[in-house]
């Protein structure tokens, strides 16, 4: 679109969900794709067994349309559509982080992530707190709780406001009373906020809980959590439709002070008063602008840095990671002379410790963190556990302070093979010397027709070298699972997984399958580094939410063993937000320069 016809055609964003029981996930996914292709309608749509959360943009008149069609469904019948006319995006980077450059139309499991462990279930929304209007509330806060229970005229509870928004947004905005007490969790993301209320549930036992959040679908699922914890949580009220609802009523702000944070485009939705609650996170002064996307160098959260503050390429580091002893330049380094544990020793033949684990750090600020992360690698096809070992050295050596590598040989052992330029020159040479002195080579995936037989000698390639071979290696995920099992049974527990190309593949099955493997392979996160996707169902319009790293080779990377195209599928196959992708230019390895290198840090670091 032009600029021309970006000022003439009226822009909006549209928000809404609806918690309800998805009776055929596919067909909602095939006309919300059809549907907003048509509209030209950009943003994220999460389809789930329980629900439906959708922000897109787009004209009014395309959104309006879309309005009407999804409410000629019937499943979505008393939704609250938040509609509002906006600028066009015209901030490439804050458009491209909030998803307004394409649309995204995933399957998950919960419409927003209630707990960071993702194997437990979400709270059934059906015992969700009382909903409120935005003019219920207002009176509320105004009365100070006085009619919260006309039933009871003693009842004499307390009030207290409840904040289940992250830090980064309440920084800019809160609702704020001279009578009512407002909890603010300070938490960087909302699936810390279980943790939070278990550690603080007695500021909320007993009183009357008023919540609210953005638009309301965070309280759905907070309100039902502290319902859920008995006697003396039942008095549970939300604000419907959010901050957004209460501001469209009260223009003036009411009770909310400050700006409402918002996830596309727009960034943040203020009122007519222009006070800013905000400040520089350096020098203090009143600031409340995201539009740098500037972001905590250790946790990656967003921080509020003024323009006269602001210098390209400098680090920042939040408020949450200056309470835990975290600087600029603060990295854990080891004291190998007056602390060393040597790791047990390995029974399996197959399994290679990198270092030995040291089970306290002192940063260099003297703060005490844990042990180093532990780490299973996996290697690619026609590896094994040495020669990755080798091929990684530079990593290890660079990561040596915060990483211990683990590496392993996978299950499936190859035939030797050699090539030769023709065949007469194979007859005419023979084979290579004898293999007794050669390393043997491994797989995690083999093709279809593959034997399982070990061959002593040498054996003439089928032809020359395939670079899209790991194309057609499908079988033997299930024998790699299994001894993926034994392996974390026996010798974890892991942090985390790194895999390359074909072990990235790997890794990213079992992350598919995390949820049911609960219990046999637990761990963190997971680095894939020229990773590729199985074909299987485990990736079929489903997102994985799983904490993910990916590394690969960007357009002009020179990959010629795993396609570009290949990884970045992967990539999308993991939950927004919970992934973070690294594009190089090095080709079919894992980078080790900067700045590459400080970007691999930065992830680690959040699990230290």
């Amino acid at each position: 679109m032009s600029g021309d016809n970006q000022s003439q055609e009226q822009y909006g964003v549209l928000l809404y969900y609806k918690y309800s029981t998805i009776p055929d996930l596919n067909s909602l996914f095939t006309f919300y794709e059809s549907n907003c292709s048509q509209l030209g309608l950009l943003g994220r749509v999460r389809l789930a067994p329980h629900g439906v959360n959708v922000t897109v943009g787009g004209k009014l008149s395309s959104l309006e349309s879309h309005i009407d069609a999804v409410k000629s469904i019937s499943l979505f019948e008393g939704t609250d559509f938040k509609l509002a006319s906006s600028d066009y995006p015209l901030n490439g980077k804050v458009a491209h982080e909030c998803g307004f450059t394409s649309l995204s139309i995933r399957i998950v499991k919960e419409l927003v992530t209630f707990s960071s462990h993702p194997l437990l279930n979400p709270p059934d929304v059906s015992n969700a707190g009382r909903h409120l209007s935005a003019v219920e509330f207002h009176s509320i806060l105004q009365s100070t709780g006085q009619v919260l229970d006309k039933e009871n005229a003693t009842d004499d509870k307390k009030l207290v406001l409840l904040d289940a928004r992250n830090l980064y947004e309440t920084r800019i905005g809160k609702f704020r009373t001279p009578s009512v007490e407002t909890l603010d969790p300070e938490i960087r993301q909302f699936s810390d906020l279980p943790t939070w209320i278990d550690n603080n549930a007695e500021q909320l036992q007993g009183k009357h809980v008023l919540m609210y959040c953005t638009g309301g679908i965070r309280c759905e699922m907070a309100s039902t959590y502290v319902r859920s914890k008995g006697a003396g949580f039942e008095n549970v009220f939300q604000l419907y439709g959010g901050i957004q609802r209460y501001l469209e009523q009260f223009p003036d702000g009411g009770f909310f002070k400050g700006k409402n944070f918002v996830f596309d485009h727009r960034i943040s939705v203020g009122s007519s008063d222009a006070d800013i609650m905000g400040s520089c996170l350096l020098c203090s002064s009143s600031f409340d602008d995201y539009s740098s996307r500037c972001r905590c160098t250790h946790c990656r959260m967003l921080v509020l840095v003024c323009d006269t503050c602001r210098m390209e390429g400098a680090q920042y580091v939040c408020e949450l990671c200056r309470k835990h002893g975290k600087s600029i330049g603060s990295s854990p380094v080891s004291e190998d002379s007056k602390m060393k544990v040597t790791s047990p020793q390995i029974e399996l033949k197959n399994v290679s410790s990198e270092s030995t684990v040291s089970p306290q750090m002192p940063w260099r600020n003297g703060i005490v963190c844990r042990r180093k992360l532990r780490i299973l690698c996996l290697h690619g096809f026609r590896q094994n556990a040495s020669s990755f070992k080798g091929r990684t050295a530079s990593l290890a050596k660079k990561l040596k302070n915060i990483a211990e590598f683990v590496f392993i040989d996978a299950p499936h052992e190859l035939p030797f093979i050699y090539q030769t330029s023709n065949v007469s020159s194979a007859i005419q040479n023979g084979p290579p010397p004898p293999s007794e002195n050669c390393k043997k080579r491994f797989a995690w995936f083999v093709a279809p027709d593959f034997s399982g037989r070990r061959e002593t000698n040498w054996k003439l390639a089928d032809g020359p070298f395939d670079p899209h071979q790991y194309q057609q290696q499908t079988d033997g995920l299930d024998v790699s699972l299994a001894y993926l099992k034994t392996i974390f049974s026996q010798e974890g527990p892991f942090d985390g997984i790194l895999g390359f190309s074909q072990g990235a593949a790997m890794a990213a099955s079992v992350c598919a399958q995390w949820e049911r493997l609960k219990g046999e392979i637990d761990f963190r996160f997971a680095i894939l580094c020229s990773g590729f996707a199985l074909h299987s169902a485990e990736f079929e319009h489903r997102s994985i939410n799983c904490p993910s790293l990916h590394i690969f080779g960007g357009d002009l990377g020179n990959d010629r063993q795993v396609a570009n195209q290949a990884s970045k599928e992967l990539a999308k196959a993991f939950e927004e937000g919970c992934s973070v992708i690294i594009e190089h230019d090095c080709g079919h390895i894992i980078p080790t320069r900067s700045p590459y290198i400080d970007e691999i840090k930065s992830f680690l670091q959040r699990f230290l």
